[in-house]
C-alpha cells in the first residue's frame, strides 16, 4: 500500500533530492573513510603508536565538533538564512564579519593547543601517562595534528554558507579529501620514511587545509566569498554569539561524553582505544548515510521554513525526515549487530591486527549498534530546535544524557572493560532522543499519527526478513578469523548485499513505494 510511504515523502521534492545528493557524497565519504581505516588498521593495528595517533586525531576533532560543526553550525544556518532576505550588502557584511571572528578565535585556539600539547594528552588519555613512551609520542603528534582545526574549522564554516544557499555536494564530499590524502600516507609514505605516526599526523595537517581550498571555488561561483573582517558589534553577529553560547554547551556535553570514554579507555589494556576506534569507524558508515545526511539537509531547510512561518510544511518536513531515518535506521541497526564479527574481519583483521583485536572491536560494535537508531533521530529532531533559534532546551537534554553517560561508564567500565563504555554511550544517546522527542511532542511540533505504528512494523517485518536470511547463508565463526583476507572481505559484502536486497524486496512486497511518491510536493 503506497499510502505508507506517501506519509514518508518530503513536503517538496526539492528536500528530498538535497538529502539524496547528501546522502551520496556522505556515503563516497564513508566507503573513502573505510578505505583509510583499512590502511590504518594494516599499518597499527591495536598497538601502543596506533592508541597514541588516534587520540592525537581525536584531539582536534573534538575542538572541531564542539565549535565548528557543532554549535557553529547550528547558530549560524538560521541567522544567516534570514540574512538572505535581506538586501546584499547586509548579507556581505555578516559574512565578512562572522569569517574574520571565527579566523581570529580559530588562530588563537591553535597557538594554545599547540603550545599546551602535554596538558592536552594528560587530559584526553590520562593513562598515556604511566607510559612515558607513548605519552611522548602522543604529545608529538597532537602538535601535528593541532592545527587541522583551524583548517578543518573554517572549511566547516565554508560548508554551513553553502548550505544555506541549497548547495549540499562539494562539503558533503570534502570529508573524502581527507581519507584520499591518509590513505595515499599509509600506503606511499609510510613503507618509505617509517613512523607511521608522525606520517599520518603530517598528513591529517595537509589534507585539512586541502578542505578548505576545496570550498573556495564554490563559496565564489555563489558570490559568497568576501574579504574577511573583524566586527564583534554586528547585529547577526550578536545574534548568532546569543544563539551559540547555549549551543557550544549543548555541543561541550555531547563532546565530554567523547571525552569520558577517550579518558577511561586510556586506563584499560593497551588496544582498548583502538578497539573503540575501529568499531565506532563500521558505526559512522550507516549514521553517515542516514543521520548526517537528514540533519544536513532538514537544519536549512526547517530554518527558511521557520522564517516564512510555513508552520505545517515544517511540521511535514520533520514528519518525513524521523519516517525516512526509521525506515533506513533500523535495517542498518539490526544488520550491524549481526555482521558486528564479520565486518570488522572484513575490513581490518590483516597486517598488524591480530585475531583477539578483531573480536574486542567487534564487541564494541555490538554494543555500539544499540545506539545506532537514537543517533539517527537525534539528528533529525535536534535541528528542530536549531532551527527556531532554541539552543537551551537542547543544552538541557544534552546534560542529562552526558549525566547518564558518566554513571552508566563508571558503573560497567570495570566490568566490561571497553564494551562498557560503549554500550554507556548508546545508553545515553537512548535517553537524550527521548528527551528530545518529548520535547517536541510537548509543544505541538511533533504528532505521532497511526501511520507511524503501521510502517514501523512493516520495517521490523522487512528486518526480520533480512535476518533470517543471512543467518541461514552466514559461513561460520572460524572462517571469519582463519580464512583468507579477500574471501572475508567478499563474504561479508555478499552477505551486506543479500541483506539490503531482502529488506527492500521485504518492504516493497509490505507496500512501501518511496519512488511513486518521489516527486509529491
Amino acid at each position: 500500500m503506497a499510502e505508507d510511504v506517501a506519509e514518508t515523502s518530503p513536503p517538496t521534492a526539492d528536500v528530498a533530492r538535497q538529502g539524496g545528493v547528501v546522502a551520496g557524497f556522505t556515503g563516497l565519504s564513508r566507503l573513502s573513510g573505510l578505505a583509510r581505516d583499512v590502511a590504518l588498521s594494516h599499518v597499527f593495528g591495536a598497538s601502543g603508536t596506533a592508541d597514541a595517533f588516534f587520540v592525537a586525531f581525536r584531539i582536534p576533532n573534538f575542538f572541531r565538533r564542539l565549535t565548528a560543526e557543532g554549535a557553529f553550525a547550528q547558530a549560524f544556518v538560521p541567522v544567516v538564512s534570514s540574512f538572505h532576505r535581506e538586501p546584499r550588502e547586509e548579507l556581505k557584511r555578516f559574512v565578512a564579519a562572522t569569517m574574520g571572528n571565527f579566523t581570529l578565535v580559530l588562530a588563537l585556539v591553535t597557538v594554545l593547543g599547540v603550545v599546551g600539547a602535554t596538558g592536552l594528552v594528560y587530559l584526553f588519555a590520562p593513562g598515556f601517562a604511566d607510559d612515558a613512551t607513548r605519552f611522548a609520542i602522543t604529545t608529538e603528534l597532537v602538535r601535528f595534528t593541532f592545527p587541522y582545526l583551524a583548517f578543518i574549522s573554517l572549511a566547516a564554516f565554508a560548508g554551513s554558507l553553502l548550505n544555506s544557499v541549497g548547495r549540499f555536494a562539494v562539503p558533503a564530499a570534502s570529508p573524502v579529501l581527507l581519507n584520499l590524502v591518509l590513505v595515499i600516507a599509509a600506503v606511499g609514505f609510510v613503507p618509505v620514511f617509517g613512523s607511521p605516526g608522525h606520517v599520518l599526523a603530517i598528513g591529517v595537517l595537509i589534507a585539512g587545509a586541502i578542505q578548505l581550498l576545496f570550498h573556495l571555488p564554490s563559496l565564489k561561483r555563489a558570490e559568497l566569498l568576501f574579504a574577511p573582517r573583524v566586527d564583534w558589534r554586528h547585529r547577526g553577529v550578536r545574534e548568532m554569539l546569543r544563539l551559540m553560547v547555549p549551543a557550544v554547551l549543548a555541543a561541550s556535553v555531547n563532546q565530554l561524553n567523547a571525552l569520558i570514554g577517550s579518558v577511561l579507555a586510556s586506563l584499560l589494556a593497551v588496544g582498548s582505544v583502538s578497539w573503540l576506534y575501529y568499531a565506532d569507524r563500521i558505526m559512522e558508515l550507516p549514521v553517515g548515510l542516514v543521520a548526517i545526511a537528514l540533519g544536513t539537509v532538514l537544519l536549512p531547510s526547517l530554518s527558511r521554513l521557520h522564517a516564512g512561518h510555513e508552520i505545517e510544511r515544517f511540521r511535514a518536513a520533520l514528519d518525513w525526515g524521523i519516517r525516512v531515518a526509521l525506515l533506513l535506521a533500523v535495517p542498518a541497526s539490526v544488520g550491524a549487530y549481526l555482521l558486528a564479527g564479520p565486518l570488522i574481519s572484513a575490513v581490518f583483521l590483516h597486517g598488524e591486527m591480530t585475531a583477539t583485536d578483531a573480536r574486542q572491536a567487534a564487541l564494541a560494535l555490538e554494543a555500539f549498534t544499540y545506539g545506532l537508531i537514537p543517533l539517527v533521530l537525534t539528528k533529525v529532531l535536534a535541528p528542530a530546535y536549531f532551527s527556531r533559534h532554541d539552543t537551551k532546551t537542547p543544552f538541557r537534554y544534552a546534560s542529562i544524557s552526558v549525566v547518564v553517560n558518566i554513571a552508566v561508564s563508571l558503573a560497567l567500565v570495570g566490568v566490561l572493560a571497553h564494551v562498557g563504555l560503549a554500550l554507556a554511550t548508546s545508553i545515553a544517546a537512548g535517553v537524550h532522543v527521548l528527551l528530545l522527542g518529548r520535547g517536541l511532542m510537548r509543544d505541538g511540533t511533533l504528532s505521532p499519527s497511526a501511520a507511524w505504528w503501521w510502517l514501523s512494523l512493516k520495517i521490523v517485518i522487512a528486518s526480520a526478513a533480512m535476518v533470517l536470511a543471512i543467518t541461514f547463508v552466514e559461513p561460520e565463526a572460524s572462517f571469519w578469523i582463519e580464512g583468507r583476507w579477500l574471501d572475508r572481505a567478499a563474504a561479508a559484502a555478499g552477505l551486506v548485499l543479500l541483506g539490503a536486497v531482502v529488506y527492500l524486496a521485504s518492504i516493497f512486497l509490505l507496500g512501501v513505494r518511496p519512488g511513486d511518491v518521489r516527486h509529491r510536493v
